[in-house]
């Protein structure tokens, strides 16, 4: 086996968004969902994951984008997000260690906070968004 390392280049993003997005189609409870949305759009959306990431972890500005209004209609609840990050965490652990890995999981979690306080404020606000 390889020893594990940070997240330091393209390449390691691109190991963790390929791997953590084959486990995400795989999941039967998170797959449907994602296929719903993304239908034949995959590689599409591999590299908009790509630069956020990039953008986020590595400090290369090559991602531009409010996530916000693609996922507020998502039809999610608490044990989707329970579920995404417990296979982002998985990923992570299994693939790498150190200070950039420890700091994507911070930041998914932050991120999935703030998509389920969106997703719900939308669902009993009957569709108004605040992004």
């Amino acid at each position: 086996m390889t020893e594990k390392k940070d997240i330091l280049t393209l390449d390691d993003i691109k190991l963790l968004v390929d791997t953590f997005y084959t486990r995400v189609r795989a999941d039967k409870l998170l797959g449907p969902v994602f296929d719903e949305r993304i239908q034949d759009r995959w590689e599409r959306h591999l590299d908009i994951m790509y630069r956020f990431w990039q953008t986020v972890l590595l400090e290369e500005y090559t991602y531009q984008g409010r996530p916000g209004a693609k996922h507020i209609t998502l039809p999610v609840g608490a044990e989707h997000f329970e579920r995404w990050l417990l296979l982002f965490f998985t990923t992570v652990d299994e693939l790498f260690t150190g200070e950039k890995a420890a700091e994507a999981k911070w930041r998914a979690e932050k991120m999935a906070d703030m998509f389920a306080s969106k997703i719900a404020h939308y669902k009993q606000s009957s569709g108004r968004m605040i992004l």
